[in-house]
């Protein structure tokens, strides 16, 4: 069996690669390993299970119920929240794991499982590794001991999960969106009340679009990853700014007032201004990935900020940003992580925030995300390639050496395997987009000549 673990929790198909036994299996599991089911007398351990709106969802949240509480664990069902609120709820309450199921920003036939430890972190590989090793021992085995009588856990509704979500979000904001009027896209998603809610007790005037949510139209032409419908609103309602969320409300882009793309990496950028100016952004350290683009770059060496870079993934970027101490992280995509208000990305927090610069400063979005200036990036996937020789071909190293060359101080080349695809993915950036275009394509040819 393949790992099932990937980047970001289990996921699949719902109902074909995800199904009610192995949500059901891996709850076990993640119970005995995560609150140490039935290990000491008098232990009761608790669980905080939440879920984005999509239909797989309700018999998905049932399977994962239902495993905990046979495992001995009480069960706090706080129902559609987004993924950091599961999260936070988990550290707020003192939960000893946390269950979030939601397949982010895939379309609505997938579903996913995402586990969080006592403090609602992230798990590491080697917990991941353990849930896996001891579903698979007990499926294929010896059946689970089981408590019985009054040692089987209690399941209730825990309807105050959101308001105490909410409040967590309008106490760590530097400052009220009073006069400030923005049009939330929600995806259809798991942050169709909360975002709206946490606006307009922040004091903006608030415009929403995809936030009727049927359990079938999550992430469906709309959200972060459509955001033509987010321009034209916010250019159609005379809006400041647009936010849009991806299904489980973890990511953040932003729209300008003229209908402008303001990505993960400018919204980073006027973050870490305005934390340095705080002096909360410690060791004046931004943590992103290697797909950050390289005008970020450069303007974090311009405004003097250190950036560290990681792989993509921003369990890579947390990682990094705990093992240091830093305070502010994320990707291009819209992952964004501060460290000081949440344990992970969180699109309503980071929509926040980037409006509270607006609210702060007096300038526009445009203006503020203009400390960068973003550097036209071509990207091209080759597929059908033994990806696993990309680091040793002689021949590739020569050609990439070369492309860099060309494209001196004003642009860079990256070539990345993917981790679930047969396909190399070549990303060239430069000052020109038709001098990206011709190096990247170059490039791809070469790849695919020399792997395919």
């Amino acid at each position: 069996m393949g790992r099932l673990f990937g980047t970001d929790g289990v996921r699949g198909v719902a109902n074909a690669d995800l199904t009610a036994e192995l949500a059901l299996g891996l709850s076990v599991a993640a119970a005995h390993v995560l609150a140490e089911a039935g290990t000491f007398e008098g232990h009761r351990p608790t669980a905080v299970v939440g879920r984005d709106p999509r239909a797989s969802g309700e018999f998905l949240e049932a399977a994962v119920v239902a495993g905990l509480a046979s495992a001995g664990v009480d069960v706090l069902r706080v129902g559609v929240l987004p993924t950091p609120a599961v999260a936070y709820l988990t550290g707020a309450l003192g939960a000893d794991l946390g269950v979030m199921l939601s397949a982010s920003h895939n379309a609505m036939p997938d579903n996913g499982i995402k586990f969080f430890a006592r403090g609602g972190h992230k798990l590491a590989d080697e917990l991941e590794d353990r849930i896996e090793s001891l579903y698979e021992e007990h499926r294929t085995g010896a059946p689970w001991e089981r408590p019985t009588g009054s040692g089987v856990g209690r399941v209730r509704d825990y309807d105050e999960g959101f308001d105490k979500y909410v409040a967590h979000l309008i106490a760590v904001l530097p400052n009220r969106l009073d006069g400030l009027k923005v049009v939330l896209d929600e995806a259809h998603g798991a942050a169709a009340r909360v975002s709206p809610e946490a606006f307009s007790r922040a004091g903006a005037e608030v415009v929403t679009i995809g936030a009727d949510p049927d359990g079938l139209n999550i992430n469906d032409g709309c959200g972060s990853t459509h955001l033509d419908l987010l321009k034209a609103a916010v250019v159609e309602h005379g809006a400041d700014l647009g936010i849009a969320h991806d299904g489980d409300a973890d990511r953040c882009l932003a729209v300008d007032a003229a209908g402008n793309e303001i990505d993960g990496d400018q919204i980073l950028a006027v973050l870490a201004l305005a934390m340095r100016e705080a002096g909360t952004l410690r060791g004046d350290t931004v943590v992103a990935t290697v797909m950050s683009n390289l005008g970020f770059k450069l303007a974090m060496e311009r405004e003097g900020l250190r950036l560290v870079q990681t792989a993509v993934g921003d369990r890579y970027v947390l990682e990094s940003m705990k093992e240091h101490g830093y305070a502010l992280g994320g990707e291009q995509s819209g992952h964004v992580i501060v460290l000081d208000h949440a344990t992970t990305g969180d699109g309503t927090l980071t929509g926040l925030m980037l409006a509270a610069r607006l609210t702060a400063t007096g300038k526009s979005l445009a203006e503020l995300a203009g400390v960068m200036e973003r550097l036209p990036q071509v990207l091209v996937n080759v597929r059908d390639v033994d990806k696993t020789r990309v680091t040793t071909s002689g021949e590739l190293a020569a050609a990439v050496t070369e492309a860099e060359r060309e494209l001196g101080t004003t642009g860079r080349v990256l070539l990345r395997s993917s981790g679930t695809e047969p396909l190399v993915r070549v990303m060239v950036e430069a000052a020109d987009i038709e001098q990206a275009r011709s190096v990247a394509g170059r490039l791809a040819d070469v790849v695919k000549s020399t792997l395919g």
